[in-house]
């Protein structure tokens, strides 16, 4: 069995809490416990994220859930200093695109380290940010 990802906790609830439904609990429930995972489709083989109940390549529904790439490269990323309201009491922040050594490629927030300075190419490894009223997903430089 795959170890959970890196779990940090975070004292403070979610600014904008994601909208889970019936079909992205299990994605949800997943992450909660550290476990990694989106949809692969039965018919082509093909993964995506954000998990969907439809195949974007072929077009089937026949889909079953996954384990995702634990690290991957840093594409790009970008440091906000001018958040939308609800993220102010954070700024500044980073976030960055993920080329997931799976074949993916996400979004998503990155945690920063003063010993691994963030760079385009560097390696990093998803963690799991455990907020008081539920995760988020996240990565940060490996090393």
């Amino acid at each position: 069995m795959t170890p959970p990802l890196p779990q940090l906790p975070v004292a403070e609830d979610r600014a904008y809490p994601p909208r889970e439904s019936a079909f992205t609990s299990t994605f949800w429930q997943a992450l909660r416990e550290g476990r990694w995972m989106s949809t692969r489709c039965k018919s082509c083989a093909r993964q995506t994220f954000p998990p969907k109940p439809v195949c974007p390549h072929c077009w089937s529904t026949d889909v079953e859930w996954a384990p995702l790439g634990r690290t991957g490269t840093l594409y790009s990323w970008t440091r906000i200093h001018a958040a939308p309201a609800v993220f102010s009491p954070e700024a500044p922040y980073a976030c960055g695109i993920v080329d997931l050594d799976d074949g993916l490629r996400l979004a998503c927030r990155l945690v920063e380290d003063p010993q691994r300075p963030l760079a385009i190419g560097q390696a990093v490894e998803m963690v799991v940010l455990q907020y008081r009223d539920g995760p988020l997903f996240a990565a940060r430089p490996l090393g």
